[in-house]
């Protein structure tokens, strides 16, 4: 069976900022992590490009909706995933007929058994989240919207509809849903989201409108073409189409359900009760868990374009780099907690735990192989119980970097799991000092020697393969400067659970002391 993981697919309404990335990039470092364990791996991301809110920026920007979407797609969204060094293995867009032919289908098939009527309906609907909002949940404006009822997540003023429009029986599977999450209590992470879903819940459900007739920008419902079907029922189902539903049955059969879906904290409720709601009224299966990021904040607020708080990560990348980037964001927050960006955090931490503690341990054991050793890795006559504690000390991270990342989702641990043990090998040299083990010219001294410096580089070739998923430029830097692809192979190609085997760098082997991994920051540039 495939190892599956998504990301939301993401609005084109606009260019995509830190808080798309950080969720996309969590999805990245997960999926590269399960290929490093040797699984079947497949890492979906794509573009939502239908609804009110798509249609409405585009005839803001004075071309069509799908001309908008080529556009933004084309010149922002996947040159971006590129640029990030993001290794998706699909790229969907709601506008392919291979996913609009699938979503007919698979709403006709609901409607055939009776799973949707007709009905009408007037609530306040918020265009910026494509969805009706409850009256208990919406805020009262204050300034230039004082008197108006406001989005609590967009503080925009929502608009009252009334439409007659086709409803899904939601309602009908409060039960059946409150019955899953307590048989599988890890389905919704963390656990602050899975209470607030499962009160949610509890409340009871109301029927979901999944149509709209007012504009004719989406998918048409099949049997009633002066509808198109509601933008979250179009998006929903992208994770079943691209992986061949009712299209390619052996793709389908052996990738679906996901095994997780990373999504933001504000897409919760769609994932985690009208999702699996619909999976469970085709017959489907539901997906294994559903985890929610928290928000990026800068300045006290949520980042997103609406808040004018927006950073492009194009703006952090060209100072600090890509790798450092992918690093950053996934060491100092917490995934599934809200976390604030500080370009002076961003900054202390570069410079105190790349820079100094994992590139200059880099830096310093190539530089030493090459002048004791001519660039030649010596071979380790002389272990003790310096060594030993190394070699532990990787086995623990290794185990623990492997539990935290590939099972709970824990990037923060598994990365800090890692550095301690970067730290530890940096404590390891400075105790052992070679530089003066080097004065000793005997052979019990050039044995010692050669086992300091053997067991450093050992342990670096272990860090490269476990930073992989997290800095794959950066660890491909260091697996050449180690010269292991000659006797190893491919860095892609290393197994996290052989990561912790001591020896595998073969003694003879060439190092090189290649370009500084974390070069020094210049002055912060204005953005």
């Amino acid at each position: 069976m495939t190892y599956y993981v998504t990301t939301p697919i993401y609005y084109v309404n606009d260019a995509p900022h830190l808080g798309h990335a950080y969720t996309t990039l969590a999805a990245d470092v997960l999926a590269r992590w399960h290929r490093h364990r040797g699984e079947d791996v497949w890492f979906l991301t794509g573009t939502d490009e239908h609804g009110q809110k798509i249609l409405r920026t585009a005839q803001a920007n004075g071309v069509g909706p799908q001309e908008w979407a080529d556009r933004l797609v084309n010149e922002s969204w996947q040159p971006l995933w590129e640029h990030l060094e993001i290794a998706n293995d699909d790229f969907i867009r709601t506008t392919q007929r291979r996913h609009t032919d699938r979503v007919r289908e698979f709403v006709q098939d609901l409607h055939d058994k009776g799973e949707i009527y007709k009905d009408s309906y007037e609530g306040p609907y918020c265009v910026g989240c494509e969805e009706f909002k409850l009256p208990g949940e919406l805020l009262d404006g204050e300034g230039e919207y004082a008197g108006q009822k406001l989005c609590p997540i967009h503080k925009k003023p929502v608009e009252l509809l009334k439409e007659e429009n086709y409803f899904f029986k939601l309602s009908e599977y409060t039960d059946r849903l409150l019955d899953h999450y307590e048989a599988n209590p890890g389905f919704i992470q963390p656990e602050s989201a899975r209470n607030e879903v499962v009160n949610f819940v509890r409340q009871g459900l109301q029927d979901l409108s999944i149509s709209r007739s007012t504009f004719d920008w989406g998918v048409k419902v099949p049997w009633d073409d002066r509808h198109v079907i509601y933008v979250w029922i179009d998006a929903l189902l992208n994770y079943a189409t691209a992986v061949g539903y009712n299209e390619n049955p052996a793709k389908f059969e052996t990738t679906f359900p996901a095994d997780v879906h990373l999504v933001g904290k504000d897409i919760l409720r769609f994932h985690a009760i009208i999702w699996p709601a619909m999976l469970m009224a085709n017959g489907l299966p539901l997906p294994g868990r559903i985890a929610a990021n928290g928000w990026l904040m800068v300045g006290g607020e949520k980042m997103s374009k609406s808040n004018l708080t927006g950073i492009k990560p194009q703006d952090l990348t060209s100072h600090f780099g890509v790798d450092a980037y992918r690093w950053y964001f996934l060491r100092a927050i917490a995934f599934g907690q809200d976390g604030s960006f500080s370009w002076e955090d961003f900054s202390a931490r570069y410079t105190s735990e790349l820079a100094n503690d994992y590139g200059n341990l880099a830096s310093r054991v190539a530089a030493m192989v090459g002048r004791y050793f001519g660039g030649e890795l010596p071979v380790a006559t002389a272990d003790g119980e310096a060594e030993r504690a190394i070699h532990h000390g990787l086995a623990r991270a290794v185990a623990e970097a492997d539990r935290r990342i590939g099972e709970e989702l824990d990037f923060q641990g598994g990365i800090l799991a890692v550095f301690d043990f970067v730290r530890q090998v940096n404590g390891y040299i400075t105790e052992q000092e070679p530089w003066k083990v080097a004065k000793d010219d005997s052979e019990a001294g050039r044995a010692r020697l050669a086992t300091i410096l053997y067991t450093a580089a050992e342990s670096l070739r272990a860090i490269a393969v476990l930073l992989n998923p997290v800095m794959p430029q950066t660890s491909q830097k260091l697996w050449d400067s180690l010269g292991a692809e000659a006797s190893l192979g491919r860095l892609a190609d290393q197994r996290i659970q052989k990561a912790a085997q001591w020896g595998r760098l073969p003694a003879g082997t060439t190092v090189t002391k290649g370009a500084v991994l974390f070069p020094r920051l210049e002055e912060r540039p204005t953005v």
